[in-house]
């Protein structure tokens, strides 16, 4: 668990931190699904991206 980040003297909440973090791998991976054409077994494409996306931050919360 990350603590407070300092950015010239502003404190930044380490949620702030994991959710940039979280941006690229999920942008890998929804690339990953739109190449295998895995993404098209989903019915409703955005909300299965914003899944996606609170998936892999609340894993990037959990085991970093």
């Amino acid at each position: 668990m990350l603590s407070e980040f300092n950015l010239f003297g502003v404190l930044i909440a380490p949620i702030v931190v994991y959710a940039i973090a979280a941006i690229p791998a999920t942008l890998l991976l929804r690339f990953l699904f739109w190449r295998t054409g895995a993404i098209e077994w989903f019915w409703h494409v955005a909300l299965f991206e914003v899944a996606l996306y609170v998936s892999v931050l609340c894993l990037l919360i959990l085991y970093v």
